[in-house]
């Protein structure tokens, strides 16, 4: 909680303080922002390393740079998609949060997941994308199931609707096929977020394209949080990205504009 006590009892155990923890670095704790701001501090090699890529991928990214945005909720991705728009040439998006762009969009996603108090925000962040010229590409297909279970009976769809009683738990081939040749062409990559549930093998193939698609890119590829970094490690592939980020939550907040408070500290102390 910050608590400064804490953070002052800690401080006394030592004279220099380095914060080598990225992963916890966008939490405001006693023993991340407190013993910083009493103690000569500095990051460690990893948080330098981490620091290094984000900046790159932030701040100098080689162009064309693609954003792949996956995962469960929409919300948690949306200020990132907003930090992004200006820099990025496309977004490609997957996962659960896909079935609140289309749903915005008046496409029937069924029984799928959606969130329908961001529908608005959706169609903003859609409208700004438009705006700037930056292609925002959404699922046009998917794998489907009738329940949300490893054995539930699936199928592909012909186009992007999904049929009343049906859930879409991953992205079709033809999403899979768009969304591989807009990565291969990147020089600037960053993904957060698998394209639907990878834990299911019926439903991994989306999630498995893209990780496979992002190691074979030829340009700066960084990717961030935990089922995205599980792909990769999965399908061993992690000696051929650039950058394999240890923080979910801070890589999250990093590409959304968020300062993260164990940093700030850092340039306090």
């Amino acid at each position: 909680k910050g608590d400064p006590e804490l953070a002052a009892a800690y401080a006394e155990l030592g004279d220099v303080f380095v914060n080598d923890a990225f992963g916890s670095s966008h939490r405001a704790h006693a023993s991340v922002t407190g013993v910083a701001e009493r103690l000569p501090s500095m990051a460690g090699l990893l948080l330098e390393r981490e620091l290094d890529a984000f900046d790159r991928v932030l701040n100098d990214p080689a162009k064309p740079f693609v954003a792949v945005l996956g995962g469960a909720k929409v919300a948690d991705k949306l200020p990132v998609i907003e930090n992004l728009l200006p820099k990025v040439d496309a977004v490609l998006i997957g996962g659960a949060m896909a079935y609140t762009f289309l749903k915005a969009r008046g496409v029937e996603v069924g029984a799928s997941r959606f969130e329908p108090d961001e529908v608005e925000t959706v169609l903003a962040a859609t409208a700004e994308a438009e705006r700037r010229g930056v292609d925002l590409l959404v699922p046009v297909d998917h794998v489907i199931a009738d329940r949300f279970a490893a054995d539930a009976q699936h199928r592909e769809t012909e186009g992007e609707a999904i049929p009343a009683g049906w859930m879409a738990l991953d992205i079709g081939p033809r999403t899979r096929r768009a969304y591989a040749e807009r990565i291969a062409g990147a020089r600037t990559l960053v993904w957060n977020g698998p394209m639907g549930v990878f834990e299911m093998e019926a439903f991994r193939g989306g999630t498995e394209t893209v990780a496979r698609a992002v190691a074979d890119c030829p340009g700066y590829t960084v990717v961030g949080g935990g089922d995205s970094v599980a792909a990769i490690e999965l399908l061993e592939l992690g000696e051929r990205i650039d950058h394999i980020s240890t923080g979910g939550g801070a890589s999250l907040e990093l590409l959304g504009g968020t300062e993260l408070p164990g940093i700030a500290a850092l340039a306090r102390g």
